[in-house]
């Protein structure tokens, strides 16, 4: 048995012809903003939906196929499916980092500099707030990366040094900070893909411990400078000072 679902109150009203996708797509918007559609609500059926906003169902679905484009909406098939707000948007913003990194509106240096102001920030924060469950999370992943990179595992090694800044980020506490680092790191990640594997282990996996070692005692300064002498090199190893902008010098 499935729960009984609930009509969602909202308040749309007839659209204007000329761009009736646009007003639909603005009208959801605003009912998402007012609070009267919150994730996971479930929008009425489409012919309802079409009757009560006056439009055609062909017009109906160009609005919610770029509100879903944008994150806010996710269609779901089968007996129990529709369209619902999406429980979590943050995917929209990755992908349009990415898609801006791919149309060559941001560089990978741009995005490196990203990292540099955001990650003190974090560093603080989640020092601030970190429990031992925490603490024990960091720790783990570094013995998880040090295994793969023993194994010449490249892809898993490099998943879990990004994933230690995700976590981080949790830790933090503040979801947006979560989805600009989740973001950074994605389109680091094509970059990545694209110059091909190298070795930084002789480096990464002691500038991790003595991390921990600030971490775990609340120096959250000394953490910060730990951190971030590690991104600058990554930054020196892609974009080294004598080479023009286009090079890259050595593979991460």
């Amino acid at each position: 048995m499935h729960p009984k679902e609930e009509t969602v109150s909202t308040q749309f009203r007839p659209v204007r012809v000329a761009r009736a996708a646009d007003d639909i797509a603005a009208q959801v918007r605003e009912e998402i903003t007012a609070g009267r559609l919150k994730p996971g609500n479930k929008l009425a059926p489409e012919r309802v939906l079409a009757e009560e906003l006056g439009v055609s169902r062909n017009t109906l679905r160009e609005a919610v196929r770029s509100l879903e484009q944008a994150g806010l909406v996710e269609l779901k098939k089968g007996a129990h499916g529709g369209i619902f707000i999406a429980q979590d948007n943050g995917n929209s913003i990755v992908t349009g980092l990415i898609d801006l990194y791919r149309l060559g509106k941001v560089t990978p240096q741009q995005l490196t500099d990203a990292r540099l102001w955001l990650e003190p920030i974090i560093v603080r924060e989640a020092c601030r707030n970190a429990t031992a469950p925490d603490i024990a999370l960091l720790n783990e992943n570094i013995e998880q990366a040090l295994s793969a990179a023993q194994a010449n595992d490249f892809k898993k090694k490099i998943t879990l040094h990004h994933e230690f800044h995700r976590i981080l980020a949790r830790i933090a506490g503040n979801p947006f900070m979560l989805v600009f680092i989740d973001g950074l790191i994605s389109v680091l990640v094509e970059f990545i893909e694209r110059i091909g594997p190298g070795d930084n282990s002789y480096y990464v996996f002691p500038s991790r411990r003595r991390f921990m070692e600030h971490f775990e005692k609340g120096d959250a300064e000394a953490a910060v400078q730990e951190m971030m002498g590690l991104l600058e090199r990554f930054q020196d190893a892609y974009f080294p000072a004598e080479l023009d902008s286009g090079a890259v010098a050595t593979k991460e």
